[in-house]
């Protein structure tokens, strides 16, 4: 089974297992991570922004037009960012290691 490792914010890693066909968002609310997906994966906010390692980002799909758009409004935003909702687990990418920036700008709240 493929793993993947979450760097926290404070530099602490977790290794976990990545069973294929679930997403980084998935695999973060399955062991207690602390990504929050407030649109649960459906591409209307930037909260599951995770920094790839150089080593596995080229390995991924090039990233849609829509997730381009919720990324502008990531905090913290690098060369390799995408969402976590969008990074699909499979065996190629066995070993990812992604980095939890040390903020998120959630848009979906309201405001009073």
């Amino acid at each position: 089974m493929p793993k993947m490792t979450f760097i926290k914010p404070d530099g602490g890693r977790l290794e976990v297992d990545a069973p294929e066909g679930l997403s980084v968002l998935e695999l973060a609310h399955k062991n207690d991570i602390d990504l929050e997906g407030a649109c649960e994966g459906s591409l209307a906010c930037s909260t599951c922004h995770v920094i790839v390692d150089d080593k596995h980002f080229d390995l991924l799909p090039e990233a849609s037009e829509d997730e381009e758009d919720m990324l502008d409004l990531a905090f913290g935003l690098t060369h390799t960012s995408r969402l976590g909702c969008q990074i699909i687990m499979n065996q190629e990418l066995d070993g990812l290691v992604v980095t939890l920036p040390a903020a998120t700008r959630n848009m979906m709240v309201d405001s009073d």
